[in-house]
């Protein structure tokens, strides 16, 4: 089926001109007018269908005026959560035209402080909103602060930046949901001592170090037999990844449970897999990707904590279209929710 790109405005007399029909009629069986051939209302009503035409929300779009840019600041590189992410925002491209947005991504390296803020400050006077996967640092913070103080619509997006003057947070309870991967390792490891393995993308991601600081937490109360190492940071690459780990396990034969904060997941299995491990170490991770839905069946990931893409996505744009018309946000609609995905109920 064929669909308009994200910034191309669909119209009434798009529907017009692709049944070969005048405007007038067009408008007459919007309305359910009479003096219209049956075969005419067909071929109208195909069309609308065909295109997933919204006349009436189309209408007030273009009664608020100039089409709205929003662009996604995403990290470069093999992210399988974050291309999630993209690609349901590839997938809105006929909702979004309906509402005359056009979103744009833009990749760049977001555990470069320098670099991150550089490309904020790049688009300022150019969007009308900007989402980002946010690195917390004062020259981001100041970046952030900056596209506000100039107009802009700020949204963090997975990871956040609770000092800067961003409009609003989209994401899950990410201290919750480290305490949760502490529970899980904690009860699935069991009675016996041993150490615990973090490997996080960098504890200067405020998602990162937060899932850390709730992990610790559970950990340090709840299950004392359990000595955690220090976090290992592997900027959410495999191969860093997997050289980190195999060192790890060389060094620690103990160890008896890990958690893999961010991405990078691969490499870390691929550590445990190539010591002969994966069986005895308990392992839980983040999101439901092709590669984690892959390891949770082969035994190798116990457990996964999961986030839904596809409502980031939507709740990320709906909040942006809010601010820049000056509505309210529903924050019920947009709570992201924390699951616990296990190989039985794999979805």
């Amino acid at each position: 089926m064929e669909k308009r790109e994200a910034n191309m405005a669909f119209t009434l007399k798009d529907i017009a001109r692709q049944a070969g029909v005048s405007l007038a009629t067009v408008d007459r069986v919007l309305h359910n007018r009479a003096g219209v051939r049956p075969d005419t209302v067909r071929r109208v009503k195909e069309t609308i269908e065909r295109n997933a035409f919204q006349p009436h929300v189309a209408a007030a779009e273009l009664a608020r005026g100039r089409a709205r840019r929003f662009a996604f600041v995403m990290p470069s590189g093999p992210n399988l959560f974050m291309q999630q992410i993209q690609s349901y925002l590839g997938e809105m491209s006929t909702w979004l035209s309906a509402r005359r947005l056009a979103v744009e991504m833009v990749a760049t390296d977001v555990f470069n402080p320098a670099v991150l803020a550089a490309t904020l400050e790049s688009l300022a006077g150019d969007f009308d909103g900007v989402a980002v996967v946010a690195l917390d640092h004062p020259s981001v913070r100041a970046a952030i602060n900056d596209l506000v103080d100039a107009g802009t619509n700020v949204v963090t997006l997975v990871s956040d930046v609770p000092s800067s003057r961003r409009h609003h947070y989209v994401g899950i309870d990410n201290i919750a949901a480290g305490r949760t991967a502490g529970t899980l390792v904690g009860r699935l490891v069991g009675p016996r001592r041993g150490k615990v393995a973090i490997v996080a993308g960098s504890q200067g991601l405020r998602d990162h170090a937060e899932r850390i600081f709730g992990f610790s937490q559970v950990t340090a109360s709840e299950f004392p037999q359990l000595d955690v190492l220090p976090v290992l940071e592997g900027r959410d690459a495999d191969e860093c990844s997997e050289h980190l780990m195999m060192r790890l396990l060389g060094d620690h034969p103990d160890i008896a449970g890990l958690y893999n904060v961010g991405a990078g997941t691969l490499g870390v299995a691929k550590a445990l897999i190539d010591s002969g491990r994966e069986k005895q170490v308990v392992f839980v991770g983040h999101d439901v990707t092709v590669v984690t839905r892959r390891l949770l069946l082969q035994g190798v990931i116990d457990a996964a904590i999961s986030q839904n893409p596809g409502h980031e996505a939507r709740a990320a744009i709906r909040v942006l279209l809010a601010l820049a018309r000056g509505e309210p946000i529903l924050s019920e609609q947009e709570n992201i929710r924390i699951d616990i995905v296990m190989r039985d109920n794999l979805p």
